[in-house]
């Protein structure tokens, strides 16, 4: 009987192997398919075996009610907030935030390294911070999302400054346009500001004469470059690139690495600056140190400029041409003058003794724009000089200006192709 069945199972075997692969493989899978059916449990199989339990699903969960409070950090607020309006003052703005001129006098005396105060105007924001015995903590100054002043009281009741300078995204802006009408108009239909137009005016005015030299039908064409934080423009701009094309000629300009203009030949178009503002080299008395400590408090007091040790009365004259922003007398930076410059130069003149030139005036390199003295908080009399770029303070002795009219030749190579780059952009608009 074994045998007859061995026998007829090698049989089946033997048709098994006899079938087509394909067929053989059908065969297995089905035989897979019937086994795990029978032995899978069936519904009641399954729940005949089940074992009710008890779930506390309270115990599961952490009780809320006994964990340690959750501190959430609230931002500070200010005891006092105002954006600055028309005829306010230093004194009002302290006054209507409860706080004494004893206390101004101090944050006014901090602000000698900066001297963010004078310029604060219509739009900015100011905050005053105090304690719960209503003195004075904190000061801040907001300009634009990209630069903000803060004063912090110390313990010894005076105060620090900190400049915050966030650099933000550039992107490039370009600006086309038909001459219909004076420049200005045309530039200002195009997309221009007042004061993008003004720096192209001034820089191309040796080569230019916007008034009578343009016609109906020429073409301008301007690259921009504005600053954004976190998608909010700060209003800050650079004059990248311009360019003219008349019906006798084309006049156009191109911002090199070294922060200055030059037409496409490598000539310089802004006149060159001095590097000293006096007619004679002096003394340095104080060298510009970002980074200098308070010889007694041992804080960082920085020195954004540069001392020379002059006489009372000794001229001071315009490094470069620009325009003359600010003329005022401070508490301890004394009398003293700001001009803005048309390469994104800024230049400052403090503890004079007299001004010889006033707000809105243009003055030429070389121009006598006040003389020397010892107002305000010195300890002799001197030249306190700044030279700031792109809002920044730098070395005058050390910062790269142009002192000569034309590019050396082993410049030229990068400035062409920084010269190719910028028409191509140009020509996109």
């Amino acid at each position: 009987m074994l045998s007859a069945n061995k026998s007829r199972g090698q049989a089946r075997f033997n048709k098994v192997q006899a079938l087509p692969a394909i067929h053989r493989k059908l065969l297995l899978a089905s035989v897979f398919v019937v086994a795990a059916a029978l032995l899978w449990p069936t519904p009641q199989e399954f729940s005949s075996q089940r074992i009710p339990v008890a779930l506390d699903i309270e115990s599961l969960i952490p009780n809320l009610s006994d964990s340690a409070p959750i501190d959430v950090i609230e931002p500070e607020k200010p005891s006092f907030e105002r954006i600055i309006e028309n005829g306010d003052t230093l004194g009002h703005l302290f006054e209507l935030a409860g706080i004494g001129q004893q206390t101004m006098y101090k944050v006014l005396e901090a602000d000698l390294n900066v001297l963010a105060l004078d310029t604060l105007a219509v739009g900015n924001r100011i905050q005053f911070f105090q304690d719960e015995q209503q003195q004075l903590t904190k000061l801040e100054l907001y300009f634009n999302p990209a630069y903000q002043v803060v004063f912090t009281r110390f313990d010894d009741g005076s105060f620090g400054v900190e400049e915050i300078n966030i650099e933000g995204i550039w992107q490039n802006r370009i600006i086309s346009g038909e001459i219909n009408g004076s420049f200005y108009l045309s530039a200002q239909r195009a997309g221009l500001n007042a004061r993008e137009i003004q720096t192209i005016e001034n820089l191309l005015s040796s080569k230019l004469d916007f008034s009578r030299d343009l016609r109906a039908g020429d073409i301008f064409n301007v690259l921009m470059n504005d600053q954004y934080i976190e998608g909010e423009s700060t209003g800050a701009t650079q004059l990248q690139a311009v360019r003219i094309n008349t019906r006798r000629n084309n006049v156009n300009a191109f911002q090199n690495v070294d922060g200055n203009y030059y037409d496409e030949r490598g000539q310089g178009l802004a006149s060159a600056f001095q590097r000293i503002p006096l007619e004679r080299q002096y003394r340095l008395s104080s060298r510009f140190n970002p980074t200098r400590k308070h010889p007694v408090t041992g804080r960082v007091s920085p020195h954004n400029g540069t001392d020379f040790a002059t006489p009372i009365g000794t001229r001071v004259v315009a490094p470069g041409d620009g325009v003359v922003s600010m003329v005022t007398n401070h508490r301890f930076a004394g009398k003293y003058i700001v001009i803005e410059h048309d390469n994104n130069v800024r230049t400052r003149y403090l503890h004079l003794s007299k001004f010889l030139v006033r707000k809105g005036q243009r003055v030429k390199r070389g121009q006598v724009i006040g003389l020397t003295g010892n107002t305000g908080r010195v300890t002799g009399p001197h030249l306190h000089y700044e030279f700031h770029v792109n809002g920044r303070p730098a070395d005058p002795m050390r910062v790269s200006i142009v002192e000569a009219s034309v590019l050396p030749k082993n410049q030229m190579d990068q400035f062409k192709q920084l010269v190719s780059s910028k028409k191509m952009m140009m020509d996109l608009g």
